[in-house]
């Protein structure tokens, strides 16, 4: 990882959803795709068999169009995704499936495809996201990591996930680490900093490196509760007096979720995340442009004494020039 702000791309995630009235919705006869632009190349992702029959129900329907990829086992989609974020400054690109199945096989089949097919693409290094143990060990089976260096995505202390410390340990992963706890989501800041403070203990028994350490406090949607956007940001302040070497990051986007002018929320949210500690953000990188953060990053730890002499800030200059 670079001495700057790490970027983690979001956007390889079956519960990503858009609606299925979004002007990228194209019918083509008798059929409905999904247009995008693949390095010039007007390319289309057939979704007619997920798009409404009845059109009455565009406003309130919306279209898994990343799964339908994986599910249709779309290279070029896929080469999209990933090559597009990795144009903004992603350095991580998060892989799910979880939404395609339930069924645990299937989901091994849907995870192996993605992993070979997104680093047939791109030596960036990749995140195996699951809520299941199993499907993120499957899809580090067939990581290759003369590539690039995993990461697992997560771990915390629900029953079940803390094995995976050991095994990201034994793997060379990057791990990365949430805020839940044995009963649940944690309801302020000092259940976050609680959770993960637990989860350092486990990973310092498993000597993990501190810097393969990713601690994630939880963001969840404003609009659900006024008062989560400041549980989180107070929570990775704390952990960052507590933990001042370890990375500290979050889904930040999923802030402004089910609010208008979703970019401008969360540009206000990733600004503040970076200020009270965050060395790592994971948003959508075509919404909200990573080179902003990594520069703010850059010229805010100069100002707070975190980059002395400005070293790191005045290479990142010399680069650009």
């Amino acid at each position: 990882m670079s001495n700057g702000l790490i970027v983690i791309g979001e956007n390889i995630n079956t519960t990503r959803r858009i609606r299925a009235n979004n002007p990228s919705i194209v019918k083509e006869g008798d059929r409905f795709t999904y247009a995008y632009i693949d390095d010039g190349v007007h390319r289309r992702l057939d979704i007619t068999e997920i798009f409404p029959k009845d059109l009455s129900k565009l406003q309130i329907t919306r279209i898994g169009h990343i799964g339908q990829a994986i599910r249709k086992r779309d290279v070029d989609f896929i080469r999209w995704a990933v090559l597009s974020q990795q144009r903004t400054g992603a350095q991580i690109i998060d892989l799910c499936v979880d939404e395609l199945s339930v069924e645990p096989d299937e989901r091994v089949e849907h995870i192996q495809w993605l992993v070979r097919t997104a680093q047939s693409i791109s030596s960036a290094s990749f995140a195996i996201d699951s809520s299941d143990p199993k499907t993120i060990v499957a899809g580090l089976e067939v990581y290759d990591r003369s590539k690039s260096r995993p990461a697992i995505n997560s771990v915390s202390l629900e029953p079940g996930r803390d094995v995976l410390i050991q095994v990201g340990k034994d793997e060379g992963c990057l791990i990365f680490s949430n805020g839940s706890g044995a009963d649940g989501m944690p309801q302020d800041a000092d259940e976050r900093v609680h959770n993960l403070t637990a989860c350092m203990d486990l990973m310092d028994r498993a000597a993990v490196p501190m810097k393969d350490r990713f601690l994630d406090p939880l963001v969840f949607p404003i609009g659900a509760g006024p008062q989560f956007g400041r549980h989180y940001l107070e929570a990775v302040r704390e952990l960052r007096a507590r933990f001042p070497d370890v990375h500290i990051f979050g889904g930040l986007s999923n802030v402004s979720f089910g609010l208008p002018q979703r970019k401008l929320l969360n540009h206000a949210f990733i600004i503040l995340a970076i200020v009270n500690g965050c060395d790592a953000i994971m948003i959508d990188p075509l919404m909200n442009d990573p080179k902003e953060y990594i520069k703010f990053g850059l010229a805010a730890d100069v100002m707070t004494a975190k980059d002395e002499y400005a070293t790191n800030f005045l290479k990142f200059v010399r680069q650009a020039a």
